[in-house]
């Protein structure tokens, strides 16, 4: 008999730490990151005793690093997130 009941228990059934919702948002956080890495990327000089003014343009200072802030705040956003 005893036997019998352990053959009729349902497994355990395996969750996800976080839902659907918050991997989406996760996602979108990272290509967000990635995105603002891509623009602070280049604008150097292949000589250098020229200096390239483009390092400095508001692509690479300002919009950039901002991108990478909204995107590690999507992130956190996504990991406190209930379901």
């Amino acid at each position: 008999m005893a036997a019998k009941d352990k053959k009729q228990e349902t497994p355990l059934k395996q969750d996800f730490v976080f839902g659907k919702k918050n991997y989406q948002f996760m996602l979108i956080g990272l290509g967000v990151i990635a995105l603002g890495f891509i623009l602070m990327s280049g604008g150097g000089s292949d000589d250098p005793n020229v200096f390239n003014p483009a390092l400095y343009s508001f692509r690479r200072i300002r919009l950039a690093p901002t991108l990478v802030l909204i995107g590690f705040g999507i992130e956190v956003y996504a990991i406190l997130r209930k379901n």
